[in-house]
């Protein structure tokens, strides 16, 4: 039996070696993204150039969703300014680039108990992630362990959530949206109904539904936004129905695939010469959620 060999190892803090500053983290992060501990992302960025904000640390997507991750890196204990900083990015980035979900994440070598709780108070509204870095000196050798210690909360699917949520009204969809995107909701809810005349829309939190009286029935979800009209659909061919929808001209979302839906955005344009085709997918839809 071989003997058991001891290798002296520390904590350190890297804010106390210059060699291993920041843009060294970002390299190590960018040699090998899967160390964050958010899954197989690719980096897009490294000091990515915010208008009249100073530089994003780094920004990451999810090839397979198109998701994207403002990363933001802070060396020693995290203070105020880096986390008003790491908010600041996500919303300058989702709002240039609305098509793609967004969640701002926090990276610091200490996160006192105090700002994880200050953090931990977005959550309902900004999908937000905390992530603690612990290094680990061994000979001349720095091993990096990041841990996630706060985690985004994430909506659930429409049909998870049920009616337990309080329902909200149109008021409250034109205030997240506008006039014009709502009236192309409700376009778009009628071509609903007209297949599936038992149903009517339902307001909730975080889209529109539909519901028989009794339950959810959300094959179809519409969310207006203040450009476009987001809509998803259950379906089980999805490769067919995104090709079908690239081909007419409708941008086609990543994601979706886990929860069997193939998520679109429309306007106005895409809306009225594309009425038949959009008919045709909600009825494929209703009728496979009745067989």
């Amino acid at each position: 039996m071989s003997p058991l060999h001891y290798v002296k190892h520390e904590s350190v803090s890297l804010k106390d070696h210059p060699e291993f500053n920041e843009p060294w983290l970002q390299e190590q992060i960018r040699n090998d993204p899967s160390i964050l501990g958010l899954g197989e992302l690719a980096v897009v960025a490294i000091e990515r150039s915010q208008p009249k904000a100073g530089r994003l640390d780094i920004l990451m997507r999810d090839p397979d969703t198109g998701k994207r991750y403002e990363v933001e890196l802070m060396l020693g204990t995290v203070d105020e300014s880096h986390i008003i900083r790491c908010i600041e990015y996500w919303d300058i980035e989702r709002k240039r680039y609305p098509q793609f979900e967004h969640t701002a994440v926090l990276v610091a070598e200490n996160i006192t108990t105090r700002f994880l709780n200050v953090i931990g108070l977005f959550t309902s509204v900004i999908p937000i992630v905390a992530i603690q870095l612990n290094a680990l000196k061994v000979g001349e050798n720095i091993l990096l362990n990041f841990t996630k210690v706060l985690d985004e909360i994430v909506p659930g699917e429409p049909e998870d959530e049920g009616e337990n949520e309080p329902p909200t009204d149109r008021a409250y969809w034109e205030r997240r949206g506008t006039k014009e995107t709502l009236r192309l909701a409700d376009e778009a809810a009628q071509l609903v109904t007209e297949i599936a005349p038992s149903l009517i829309p339902t307001y909730r939190k975080y889209y529109i539904g539909f519901t028989d009286g009794v339950r959810p029935n959300n094959f179809v979800v519409l969310r207006p936004k203040k450009r476009f009209l987001n809509v998803d659909v259950r379906v089980s061919d999805i490769d067919s129905w995104r090709n079908k929808l690239s081909e007419a001209g409708i941008e086609v979302l990543q994601g979706g695939r886990k929860f069997g839906r193939v998520p679109f955005t429309i306007d106005r344009e895409d809306f009225v010469a594309n009425r038949e085709l959009l008919t045709e997918f909600f009825r494929a839809s209703w009728e496979e959620q009745r067989d």
